[in-house]
């Protein structure tokens, strides 16, 4: 029978495993408390960051439905629950394992799917989620702009093209046909 604290311990790492749009497990040995301090505030106000026992967390991850992370439960692990922008917190780990080579990210589960150490790695290097929807606005902007000249464009180089073939008409036809009679009422 388990212990109702570690039961409690399980079921509370499952509500964070089943909340959180991301989690990124992580070794943090040889890291100071102050280090560990500096490390949650890099993370951001959208992630929280909660040393961890391997079997608990590894049973509440099966119960989470992610059994992908079963080889990384070794070693001192702590677990980057992300609820916010995977990006900003994959960017704060990333940074903060630059300047601290004790921190190693082992891998992690972004919506479901397992990434390794490489991929998070990658999703940090990519820009915010704001700053790609303000990218993607400002093409959609453009895109609207450029179908506007296009469709202002076509009635006026079309007006051109007649004034064009009038004009050419009447420099060719003012010499060899007559003029249209005045109607006389």
């Amino acid at each position: 029978m388990a212990r109702p604290d570690k039961a409690a311990a399980v079921a509370e790492l499952t509500d964070q495993f089943r909340s959180s749009n991301a989690a990124v497990l992580t070794e943090y040995r040889g890291l100071t408390v102050a280090q560990l301090k500096e490390l949650r505030r890099s993370l951001g106000e959208n992630a929280q960051y909660a040393v961890v026992k391997n079997t608990l967390t590894k049973i509440a991850a099966n119960e989470a439905g992610i059994d992908t992370l079963d080889d990384l439960f070794s070693g001192p692990t702590a677990v980057a629950f992300v609820t916010g922008d995977p990006v900003e917190s994959a960017k704060g780990l990333r940074d903060f394992a630059k300047d601290n080579p004790n921190l190693i990210i082992k891998g992690g589960v972004l919506d479901g799917k397992a990434l390794s150490a490489d991929e998070i790695k990658k999703l940090a290097d990519l820009e915010s989620r704001e700053v790609l929807l303000s990218k993607l606005a400002g093409a959609f902007k453009g895109k609207q702009t450029q179908a506007a000249q296009l469709f202002q464009a076509l009635p006026s180089k079309f007006v051109r093209t007649a004034e064009a073939l009038r004009a050419k008409k009447e420099e060719q036809g003012g010499a060899g046909t007559p003029a249209p009679a005045e109607s006389a009422e």
